[in-house]
């Protein structure tokens, strides 16, 4: 088979696997959509909770009208919308707020379907992007990475064929926008667009955790170009999170963060990103490896001349 016939097997490969995929996940998506509007003990508790997405959509009205409440695990008599029983705790950087804030425009309830339905809709596109992060390997590779991203299948009666995504719409989660602010950070770094990668990790820093275990990745992917996507990086981060300077929004997010633990617990939709991320990570340890040891050396360098240079200042003075 020549080079044609083969690319043209393996895109016809890859539409057959994603397209069953998405079907699986779709199996999942109905059963759990049924019930984002009803009111239960969610996966890990023993009393009535709103949905996860109330502290998504309570957070962004507060940025808005209330920002010194963002943090606050209560409901606020100042003209917010009212979630029974209470909304749950907001517990991400403010730049996730600014990210769903559009949709504001409409009332909780069509806010949380659009949310579930616009991050279904974005899994074709995170398909292909894991596509092309692992078409030079080899295909099986390709195979376990879709799997993962797609449906990171755990079936369970009830629950579909994946219960951490069972749980992701259920809830009305994040996770799936994570994983793709993710994957176009290390794509757009594979295609040298380093800025951009730079900017979709800095928005994928709406929850650090994932982020922080993305960044040897990030580097890796950026090798040609690592001090511009760093900076777009560090830019995005500051622009993105200006609320945090904002009276009584950083403590009160310093408060957050201490009273319910650096790291949360790992629910199953929390596997999402991190199964991504850890597996294309694995995939490409030898380029880590080699980028954090270039880092490593240039930095030594960096450190010699500059204490040359303030060696050279100190004998001039004296």
């Amino acid at each position: 088979m020549n080079d044609a016939g083969a690319r043209a097997l393996s895109r016809t490969a890859l539409f057959a696997l994603v397209s069953g995929l998405l079907i699986l996940n779709l199996a999942t998506f109905f059963p759990a959509f049924s019930q984002v509007s009803s009111i239960d003990s969610g996966c890990c508790s023993d009393h009535p909770l709103a949905k996860d997405f109330s502290a998504f959509f309570i957070g962004a009205w507060r940025l808005f009208h209330d920002p010194a409440q963002i943090y606050t695990h209560a409901y606020v008599s100042d003209g917010e919308p009212f979630i029974y029983p209470q909304p749950e705790q907001y517990k991400y950087l403010p730049s996730f707020l600014l990210i769903i804030s559009p949709l504001l425009l409409v009332p909780y309830p069509e806010a949380l379907a659009l949310f579930d339905i616009f991050q279904f809709l974005s899994l074709p596109l995170i398909g292909l992007l894991v596509y092309d992060l692992t078409k030079e390997q080899d295909w099986g590779i390709t195979v376990i990475a879709e799997v993962l991203v797609l449906l990171l299948p755990a079936a369970a009666p009830g629950w579909g064929f994946s219960v951490g995504y069972f749980w992701q719409w259920k809830e009305g989660q994040s996770k799936v926008l994570e994983a793709l602010f993710l994957t176009a950070s290390f794509y757009l770094g594979r295609k040298g667009r380093s800025v951009w990668s730079g900017v979709s990790l800095g928005f994928a820093f709406f929850d650090p955790r994932f982020a922080l275990v993305a960044i040897p990745l990030f580097l890796a992917s950026n090798v040609t170009k690592t001090s511009s996507a760093i900076k777009a990086l560090a830019a995005t981060l500051i622009l993105s999170n200006l609320a945090l300077v904002y009276p009584g929004v950083g403590f009160s997010f310093l408060g957050m963060v201490f009273n319910t633990g650096i790291s949360t617990a790992l629910y199953p939709y929390a596997m999402i990103p991190l199964a991504e991320v850890v597996f294309l990570s694995s995939i490409n340890h030898s380029e880590i490896k080699n980028e954090l040891v270039r880092i490593y050396r240039i930095s030594q360098v960096r450190m010699i001349r500059a204490r040359i240079r303030s060696s050279s200042i100190r004998r001039a003075r004296i």
